[in-house]
């Protein structure tokens, strides 16, 4: 993001200083298509709330095991990579502002996002536990414990 903004700066004074109407009109363009384009590191970063808000973001609780025992083996899975993201994310916030001296905001986010990885490993476990076939079975630990 930071990157993005500093390119395009760059790029509108460099049309400024370029009187031509081809350059300037290229230059908004790819100015244009910056700003549109998805880096996937914003992904690590949480959204800044504008200072407008004034009421505190509520965040979900943790996955209960019961509810996941309701999903698929591939709800599961995505729900899994989704938590990850998440506590990726999250970890990454709370390093960028440790190191700056600040005050990670929600410290009580990240305990859920953990309960919940590992409830949906337990439920997962659980269902490696009954599989009747026993290399079946073996299969799916090995998957589980890659996780």
């Amino acid at each position: 993001m930071f990157l993005i903004k500093i390119f395009n700066r760059a790029l509108c004074l460099g049309t400024r200083s370029n009187g031509s109407f081809y350059s300037t009109t290229a230059a908004a363009a790819t100015a244009t298509s910056a700003k549109t384009s998805h880096n996937p590191l914003e992904e690590f970063f949480e959204v800044t709330r504008s200072q407008e808000e004034d009421k505190p973001n509520t965040y979900g609780r943790s996955w209960k095991a019961s509810e996941l025992r309701l999903k698929s083996w591939d709800d599961l899975q995505k729900l899994w990579y989704v938590l990850l993201k998440e506590k990726n994310m999250l970890m990454t916030q709370r390093q960028m502002l440790n190191a700056q001296n600040l005050r990670f905001p929600n410290p009580e986010r990240i305990p859920k996002v953990r309960k919940s990885m590992c409830r949906i490993k337990h439920v997962l476990t659980e269902r490696a536990i009954e599989e009747a076939d026993p290399r079946r079975s073996a299969e799916m630990k090995r998957m589980i414990n890659a996780l």
